[in-house]
């Protein structure tokens, strides 16, 4: 485990606004109580309170990867009509202690669904 610092810095704050990730015209999550995490040089990313998705549409996924600063990450399939999205969605389910508010929170991979949209 490593802890965010000057040469790696983490920052979790409420993000403020509305957020809707749509996939195949299926909105799967809603949400005004959204966290944004910025890490070091890599793009904000938005985390998503679990009660706040459409769970109809997700699928455990066995891929897991491990991050040196936020702890094993576990994986979702979407299931939204065609062929499922495969690990589209990460979640951090026994984060370590410096992140451990991003807990019970979804994170959606832009790339896997048709839109973050914010509003």
């Amino acid at each position: 485990m490593k802890e965010p610092g000057p040469d790696h810095p983490i920052t979790i704050a409420p993000h403020a606004g509305r957020i809707r990730v749509i996939a195949n015209g299926i909105t799967v999550a809603d949400t005004t109580r959204a966290l944004a995490l910025k890490e070091a040089s890599y793009p904000e990313v938005l985390y998503i309170p679990r009660e706040d998705a459409l769970w109809d549409h997700f699928a455990r996924n066995a891929r897991t990867t491990h991050c040196p600063y936020k702890g094993e990450a576990n994986y979702f399939d979407l299931d939204v009509g065609g062929p499922p999205r495969q690990a589209a969605v990460c979640s951090y389910e026994k984060p370590f202690p410096a992140v451990a508010r991003i807990k019970e929170y979804l994170a959606f991979y832009p790339d896997k669904v048709d839109a973050i949209e914010e509003g």
